[in-house]
């Protein structure tokens, strides 16, 4: 009967065993455990974009109101351009300095106080005058006088107070405050000396739903100037839909597009002037000869009509 037991409780503690045993660590082909680490947290919000298909790092940089080659120095991505991925995570805005590491921070000084060490018989630390230098001076001490009618007189005697007649004055004589005249007020950092791109007609206004910005028809070689004072932060063709393409960046604010040129006549980190032409009037990506040009705040499509002057 206890034969018949055995094999059934030897079962039934080698599972047992089985279940409570831990599950083996990882280990690499030489042996050694290797530690699973959580995947790293992306970072989102305000000033992060997700990258989407379809994405270029030249469109990211323009909705974002960004010269491509900071985007990719913020992000650590290598010119020529390397490939970004769908679900990639990056960073649209400069990154903000860091703290300074060696800044010394000034604490004020204590002192502890001064714990007065004295004889019984010697006068308080009060009754004591300390000279300039440094060594303590006691007073000569009361001496005791035989008591006399003389000695009690003088001693109650009241001290002769004289009181000395303040000066007259007159009331000062009142003046007119005198406000200095206030200074001019500057320009902001956002303000731009706009001016029109080009003498050709425009054909098609500014829409939300439509056009981002201004057409105008012309043709071919017609000089497309630059609307205002800035710096060339893109020329070239990498963005579909634009042809041949420059983005000039005026301030922290403002970029202008110039679309569908047929030349274009400045470089990437060229400064340019208001008027100065800056390419040549062409349909390329475009199904007409014309001119499609933005205004971008904050690398958002705003109507140019608002900044322009009046023709």
């Amino acid at each position: 009967m206890i034969n018949r037991f055995v094999p059934v409780v030897a079962s039934a503690l080698l599972l047992a065993g089985c279940f409570s045993q831990a599950p083996a660590p990882t280990v690499d082909r030489a042996g050694t455990p290797v530690a699973r680490s959580a995947p790293p947290v992306q970072p989102s919000g305000l000033g992060y974009y997700t990258v989407k298909r379809g994405d270029t790092l030249y469109r990211i940089a323009l909705e974002n109101g960004q010269d491509y080659r900071d985007v990719a120095a913020w992000n650590g991505i290598a010119l020529p351009l390397a490939a970004i991925k769908d679900g990639q995570v990056l960073r649209v805005v400069p990154p903000a300095p860091a703290a300074d590491a060696g800044a010394t921070v000034a604490k004020p000084v204590t002192t502890a106080p001064v714990v007065e060490s004295r004889s019984l018989d010697e006068p308080p630390m009060a009754a004591q005058v300390a000279p300039s230098n440094g060594h303590l001076k006691r007073e000569p001490r009361v001496g005791k006088e035989p008591y006399s009618d003389e000695a009690y007189a003088r001693l109650n005697r009241q001290p002769e107070v004289t009181v000395a007649k303040a000066p007259e004055t007159r009331p000062a004589e009142v003046k007119p405050e005198v406000k200095p005249d206030p200074a001019p007020v500057a320009s902001g950092p956002d303000d731009v000396a706009w001016a029109w791109p080009t003498s050709a007609k425009l054909t098609s206004p500014f829409s939300e739903s439509g056009s981002k910005g201004f057409d105008f028809a012309g043709k071919v070689g017609d000089p497309v100037m630059a609307a205002a004072d800035g710096k060339v932060v893109y020329a070239g063709s990498g963005l579909r839909g634009y042809g041949e393409l420059v983005i000039v960046k005026h301030n922290a604010t403002f970029l202008s597009a110039y679309a569908h040129n047929r030349k274009i006549l400045v470089k990437e980190g060229q400064s340019v002037t208001r008027g100065q032409k800056i390419a040549e009037m062409g349909n390329t990506d475009a199904d007409s000869v014309k001119l499609h040009f933005e205004i971008r705040k904050q690398g958002k499509p705003v109507d140019p009509a608002q900044y322009l002057p009046k023709r």
